[in-house]
C-alpha cells in the first residue's frame, strides 16, 4: 500500500486547495562558467586588511617589542672610544727625492680617497695591531681561550662546530680586528678610529696606542725608505768615483806615451801654439796690407797730398814759418831790390827752410816705404813658422782626438759622481728629519656610557620589525586566502545573483547597539540560531533572512516565484540548515502554508532544531513504508505558525536510488498543491550527489556559502554542477559574515556577460 495515495498530508481540519496550483517550474538557463579576472590590489584594501587584522598586528607588535626587551637586558654594555686624526699630503718631492727613489707613489695618478683607503688598511693591519697587542699586553688583559657566550658553549657542548687549537695571539689579534673600525670622512682627510669593548678605559687605551703605534710605523717606514736609499746611493757613488779615477789616470798615461803636453787647463800645447800664430799670421797679414798700401800711394801720389806728409806736425810749421818768411821777402822786394841785405837775408831763410821742409818730406817717404818692408818680412816669417807649427799639428792629430774622447769620458764620470754625492748629501738630511704628516685631532677618552646595547632603539626595531612581519603575515595570509569574504564576492565568482547577506551573530552582539530600535541580544543571552527569525522577531539577524526571503520570492519570472526551493552547501557546516529553518520561519511568518523536508538523509538535524521525533520520514516514505499507527498526517506540525517539517526518517542503504525514483517526483509533484513553499534542505555538494538528484525535480536550487569557510574553487565547481546538471540556480546566500574580519571593499572584477 502506498503511503502517498491512502494517508493525507497535513491532519483533518488543515487540508487547504485554494492557491495550490503552481505555474510550471520554469526552464533551465544556460549560462557560462563562472570566470573571475582579478584587478591589482590598491593601498585602500591593503589598509582595510591591516585594520580588520589589527589584532594580529597588535601581538607581533608586542612579541618583537619583548623579543628585543629580552635580548637587550642580558647583553654586556659596550663602550666606544673614538679617535680622529687626520692625514696630511706628504711632499714625496722633498730634496728631490723622487728622482732617486724608485718607491715614492705618483699622486696626482690617484683621486685622493685611494690614499685614504690605503691607509685606512694600514690602521687595521696585523703588523700594527700585533706591536699594540705586545705594548698593552692584551693576551693577559683578554680573556682569550674562554668563550663565554652561551650559544657557542652550547654548540660545543652539542659538538656541531670542532674548533682547531688556536694561538693566544692569534685570539688576540681576531679580538682586535672584530672590535675595531676605521673609516675615511667623505671629502676630508679625517680619519675616524673606533674601538669597542665591555671596559670603556681599555677601549680609550687601545684607541690611543692604535693610532700612536701608527704614527711611529709610518715615520719608521719612511725613515727606513731613506736610509735604503742613502745606502744605496753611497754604493753608487763609491763605484762613479772609482771610475772616475780610473779613467783620469788612462788620460795622463796616454798624453805621457804620445808626447802631448797640455797646460793646466788641459789645453794641447801644440794646439795653442797654432791658434796663436794663426793670431799673429792674421795680424801681420793685415799690417802688411795697410803698409803696401801707404806705401803705393807713396811712389804714385805728390809728397805734398800724402796723409802722413799733411799729418805731420813739423812740416805743418815748417809751412807756416815758409809762408811768414815768404810774405816778408815779397814786402822787402816790393820797395827794395835784391841786393838788399834785408832781401838776401829773408831770401837765405826761405831757401833755408825749403831744403829742410824737402828733406823732412823723403824722410816720411823713407819711413813709409821701410814700414812696408818691415811688414812683408814680418809677415812671411810668421807665414813660415805657421806651417811649420801645423805641420806638426797634423802630425799629432790622431793622438789629440783620442785623447779628447778620455778626456770626454772623464768629465761625464766626474759629472756623475759630483751628482751622486749632492744625491747622497741630501739623502743624508732627509733620513734626520721624522716629519709626521698624521695630526692628531681628538684622542680618545674613556666614553661615559655604553653606545650599545641601547634599549629604546632595540625596543623601536623590535617594535617596527613585529609590525612589519605581522604586516606581511596579514597580508600574505589575506591573499593566500582563497576563501569567499563578503558580501559581492559570489556574483563576481560565480555569475549567478547574490539572494542575501546573513551576518553571524557574534557580529550581531558585537555591535553594542541596536539598529532602527531593535535591541540585539547580550554574551550572556543564549540564541539558537536556527529559530531566530521566529524567537528574536526585531533583530538584524531576523530582518537578514527576511531580506534574503524577499530576493527569493522576487526572483521568478513574470509574477511567477519559485514554488519548490533546494537549499545546499558546497562544504559541510556552511550554515544551510540554519538557513533552511529560518527562511521556512520567515514564510510562516507571512501566512503561508509551508512545508520543510529535511533531505538529509545521511546526518539529519531539523528533527532536533524542532524537537520532533524522527521515527518516520522522507526516506521511509520515499521506500514506500507505512508510517507509524497513530500518526494521522505524513508532515507533522512545528507549533510555529503553517510551518510543518517532514524529517529525514530512518536510515537508508541506497539513497541516490531513492531520490532518483518516481515515487520522489510524485512526491514533489503532490506537495506543490498542498503547500504554498517547500524547501529541502540537503547535504553538501562536494561529494555527495544528493542536491543535484533533488535539483532537478524542482523549481530552484539555492548555494549557501559561508563567509570565510567557503573557497572559491569549491563554490565555481557546485555552480558549475548545477548549471551543467540542467538544474536552475536561484542564487546564492551569504551566511556567517562578520564585518571585522571581512573585506569592505573586495576586489575589482571583470564580468562576463552571459551567452
Amino acid at each position: 500500500m502506498n503511503p502517498m495515495e491512502n494517508q493525507p498530508l497535513l491532519g483533518p481540519g488543515k487540508y487547504d486547495s485554494s492557491g495550490s496550483h503552481l505555474a510550471a517550474r520554469p526552464q533551465c538557463i544556460e549560462a557560462a562558467r563562472p570566470q573571475m579576472t582579478e584587478g591589482r590590489p590598491n593601498l585602500l584594501e591593503y589598509w582595510d586588511i591591516l585594520r580588520r587584522r589589527k589584532g594580529t598586528l597588535i601581538v607581533t607588535a608586542f612579541l618583537g617589542l619583548l623579543a628585543a626587551v629580552l635580548l637587550t637586558l642580558p647583553q654586556m654594555p659596550v663602550y666606544q672610544a673614538r679617535v680622529l686624526v687626520e692625514i696630511q699630503n706628504i711632499n714625496e718631492n722633498f730634496l728631490n727625492m723622487r728622482e732617486v727613489n724608485p718607491t715614492v707613489s705618483d699622486s696626482g695618478r690617484y683621486p685622493p680617497e685611494y690614499d685614504l683607503q690605503t691607509q685606512v688598511k694600514i690602521f687595521q693591519s696585523e703588523s700594527v695591531l700585533d706591536r699594540v697587542a705586545g705594548k698593552l699586553q692584551l693576551e693577559k688583559r683578554f680573556s682569550v681561550g674562554k668563550d663565554g657566550r652561551l650559544a657557542f658553549a652550547w654548540r660545543r657542548a652539542l659538538a656541531l662546530i670542532r674548533r682547531a687549537p688556536v694561538s693566544p695571539r692569534h685570539e688576540t689579534l681576531e679580538e682586535l680586528t672584530k672590535n675595531l673600525e676605521v673609516r675615511a670622512q667623505m671629502n676630508t682627510r679625517v680619519v675616524e678610529i673606533l674601538y669597542s669593548s665591555t671596559d670603556p678605559k681599555l677601549a680609550a687605551e687601545i684607541a690611543n696606542a692604535l693610532t700612536a703605534e701608527y704614527i711611529e710605523q709610518n715615520l719608521e717606514g719612511r725613515w727606513q725608505i731613506t736610509q735604503r736609499t742613502g745606502e744605496w746611493l753611497a754604493r753608487q757613488m763609491e763605484d762613479f768615483r772609482i771610475k772616475l779615477e780610473k779613467s783620469e789616470e788612462r788620460l795622463q798615461s796616454y798624453a805621457l806615451d804620445s808626447g802631448l803636453v797640455f797646460t793646466a787647463e788641459k789645453d794641447n800645447v801644440v794646439e795653442e801654439k797654432l791658434r796663436q800664430l794663426q793670431l799673429e799670421l792674421s795680424k801681420a797679414q793685415a799690417d802688411r796690407i795697410a803698409r803696401q798700401s801707404k806705401h803705393e800711394l807713396a811712389l804714385s801720389a805728390s809728397p805734398d797730398s800724402l796723409p802722413d806728409v799733411l799729418d805731420d806736425a813739423t812740416l805743418r810749421d815748417y809751412q807756416v814759418k815758409l809762408t811768414d818768411l815768404r810774405r816778408q821777402l815779397a814786402e822787402l822786394t816790393s820797395s827794395m831790390t835784391g841786393a838788399h841785405p834785408a832781401v838776401k837775408k829773408v831770401l837765405a831763410q826761405v831757401t833755408t827752410l825749403e831744403a829742410a821742409l824737402d828733406r823732412e818730406r823723403a824722410n816720411i817717404t823713407a819711413r813709409i816705404r821701410n814700414e812696408f818692408d818691415s811688414a812683408r818680412r814680418r809677415e812671411n816669417l810668421v807665414s813660415a813658422d805657421y806651417a811649420a807649427q801645423a805641420r806638426l799639428m797634423s802630425a799629432q792629430a790622431a793622438k789629440v782626438t783620442h785623447y779628447n774622447l778620455l778626456k770626454r769620458e772623464v768629465d761625464r764620470n766626474r759629472q756623475l759622481y759630483d751628482s751622486m754625492l749632492q744625491r747622497v748629501n741630501e739623502a743624508g738630511i732627509a733620513s734626520a728629519l721624522r716629519a709626521s704628516n698624521i695630526r692628531v685631532i681628538d684622542s680618545a677618552k674613556p666614553p661615559e656610557r655604553p653606545y650599545k646595547p641601547s634599549l629604546p632603539l632595540n625596543v623601536a626595531l623590535g617594535l617596527l620589525t613585529g609590525v612589519f612581519l605581522g604586516a606581511a603575515f596579514v597580508v600574505m595570509r589575506e591573499r593566500a586566502d582563497l576563501s569567499i569574504q563578503g558580501p559581492g564576492e559570489t556574483p563576481a565568482y560565480l555569475n549567478i545573483p547574490e539572494l542575501g547577506v546573513i551576518p553571524s551573530a557574534r557580529a550581531v552582539r558585537r555591535s553594542g547597539n541596536s539598529y532602527y530600535g531593535y535591541r540585539e541580544s547580550t554574551e550572556k543571552e543564549v540564541i539558537n540560531v536556527e529559530l531566530a527569525t521566529w524567537q528574536k522577531t526585531p533583530s538584524l539577524l531576523a530582518e537578514s533572512f527576511r531580506a534574503t526571503l524577499a530576493s527569493i520570492l522576487y526572483s521568478g519570472e513574470n509574477g511567477n516565484r519559485p514554488r519548490v526551493i533546494v537549499l545546499t552547501s558546497a562544504n559541510v557546516m556552511e550554515g544551510k540548515t540554519s538557513v533552511a529553518s529560518n527562511l521556512a520561519l520567515a514564510l510562516a511568518e507571512m501566512g503561508q502554508r509551508v512545508l520543510l523536508i529535511d533531505g538529509d538523509l545521511r546526518k539529519p538535524r531539523l528533527h532536533e532544531v524542532f524537537r520532533l521525533p524522527n521515527e518516520w520520514g522522507f526516506s521511509d516514505l520515499l521506500e514506500g513504508k507505512n508510517p507509524p499507527e497513530g500518526r494521522e498526517a505524513l508532515v507533522m506540525g512545528t507549533g510555529y505558525g503553517d510551518l510543518y517539517l517532514l524529517p529525514a526518517g530512518s536510515a537508508s542503504q541506497n539513497i541516490p536510488r531513492l531520490l532518483r525514483s518516481e515515487r520522489a517526483a510524485a512526491f514533489l509533484t503532490r506537495v506543490k498543491h498542498e503547500f504554498d513553499t517547500v524547501l529541502i534542505d540537503t547535504p553538501p555538494m562536494g561529494l555527495i550527489p544528493d542536491a543535484r538528484d533533488l535539483g532537478r525535480l524542482v523549481d530552484g536550487v539555492i548555494l549557501v556559502v559561508r563567509s570565510t569557510e567557503t573557497t572559491r574553487d569549491m563554490a565555481a565547481a557546485a555552480s558549475h554542477r548545477l548549471i551543467e546538471d540542467g538544474t536552475r540556480v536561484l542564487g546564492t546566500v551569504l551566511n556567517q559574515w562578520d564585518p571585522k574580519r571581512t573585506s569592505h571593499y573586495g576586489y575589482s572584477y571583470h564580468y562576463y556577460q552571459r551567452g
